[in-house]
């Protein structure tokens, strides 16, 4: 009785054993996972946030933009962390098309899918506007690294004002100057 006392106990040690180390892979499986979630992560702050303010010579100002230069409005969208409910000051306002773009990278690394946005004066010879979804030319855009001389995939045109703005991230407090680009439908008025 002994010996068969002796044997499920050290049968409980051998499943208590196996249980703990499926808990072990389970907890790497999930440290693996999240630092894959902070890679992806890093991979949006390889954007410029700012810019030297820069633009092409052919690029036309504004008419009549719903935001005029030196006015403020809230960014709605977050092409990348602490955007989303900034306070924007209007650096810049042109009337063009911009496009939601996919490419791979110059520098190698993940391709980028729907990034928000180049606009047409940023295209190499991209003939006139619009360009039509799946068309692939190449841009000299600098927004984030790898981008420039890359070919591009266009997701969606969209002709409309874009806004060079400053901000001050919502997340870490940093000043992000004469970001390139926002569209109208980006930004809210001041309440």
């Amino acid at each position: 009785m002994e010996l068969q006392r002796k044997w499920h106990v050290g049968l409980l040690m051998v499943v208590a054993f196996l249980a703990l180390s499926a808990c072990s892979e389970d907890t790497a499986d999930i440290k693996k996972q999240d630092t894959a979630e902070q890679q992806t992560e890093i991979d949006h702050s390889s954007m410029n946030h700012s810019s030297s303010g820069e633009v092409p010579e052919t690029l036309k100002n504004a008419e009549n933009p719903m935001y005029p230069v030196g006015s403020t409005a809230v960014i709605t969208d977050e092409h990348m962390e602490g955007m989303k409910g900034a306070e924007a000051t209007i650096v810049g306002s042109y009337d063009t098309t911009a496009y939601m773009i996919s490419y791979e990278p110059t520098t190698g690394g993940k391709r980028v899918e729907n990034h928000k946005w180049v606009i047409h004066e940023e295209l190499l010879n991209p003939g006139s506007a619009p360009l039509t979804p799946e068309t692939e030319v190449k841009t000299d855009a600098s927004h984030m690294k790898g981008m420039v001389n890359a070919t591009v995939r266009i997701d969606e045109a969209l002709q409309t004002t874009v806004y060079m703005i400053d901000y001050v991230s919502t997340t870490n407090g940093d000043v992000v100057t004469n970001h390139k680009w926002v569209t109208e439908d980006e930004l809210t008025k001041n309440e």
